[in-house]
């Protein structure tokens, strides 16, 4: 079962539509399509550490953590599980070497080319409405809860299917971009993903995105 497949069968049974998922809130402090600088909110997220080529960490690491939002996990009051509503977007971030999920992600443990990646982190943002205290804790110990600053973000916005040659190729373009401005990448690539499965190819909202120093 394919990543497109899955995102499917996500949509459906959450009940939801493209236009009722909720993304993470941000401000644009600077514009130049395709790229933007983005200042994000603080967020919550459900991640995962997944092992594999960029197709496969998706895969997995999708499934993990559907797994999850579909009530493989204990609500913090009643202990009963709970259906947490699907976010977007779904994004991987490649990883050099494994580290702790809790620790930070440091230049030595980024990588830049994702063809190189064979260790991928995989999260989901959560809903506004929680907070790390009343968000259902995972019964799979394989999937994390964090909160996460906020950051500045620099992203570089496409459309179409996703090959890992087409994401290296704009994370290549993003990168040049960022040296042309002067910023300093502080973090990993990471793709993100937004839109359900039969999304034509045109209308595909697609992001890389990378934290850079304010």
């Amino acid at each position: 079962m394919n990543f497109r497949t899955l995102f499917l069968m996500t949509t459906f049974m959450m009940g939801q539509t493209a236009m009722a998922i909720e993304e993470p809130a941000f401000k644009v402090t600077l514009k130049s399509e395709p790229f933007e600088v983005r200042q994000y909110a603080p967020i919550l997220v459900a991640e995962t550490m997944v092992e594999g080529d960029m197709d496969e960490a998706s895969n997995k690491g999708f499934r993990r953590i559907a797994d999850y939002i579909f009530g493989n996990n204990r609500a913090a009051q009643s202990g009963n599980s709970a259906k947490i509503a699907m976010t977007a977007p779904v994004t991987v971030e490649p990883q050099s070497e494994k580290i702790a999920m809790t620790a930070p992600v440091t230049m030595s443990a980024v990588i830049n080319d994702m063809r190189e990646a064979k260790l991928w982190r995989v999260h989901f943002v959560m809903p506004a409405q929680y907070t790390l205290s009343t968000l259902p804790q995972p019964n799979n110990p394989e999937v994390k809860l964090k909160e996460v600053p906020g950051k500045l973000m620099a992203v570089h916005s496409y459309t179409g299917f996703n090959t890992l040659a087409k994401v290296q190729s704009k994370t290549d373009e993003l990168m040049a971009w960022l040296q042309q401005k002067n910023f300093k990448v502080i973090g990993a690539p990471q793709l993100s993903r937004y839109d359900p499965p039969w999304t034509l190819p045109m209308f595909r909202r697609n992001e890389i995105m990378v934290e850079i120093e304010k």
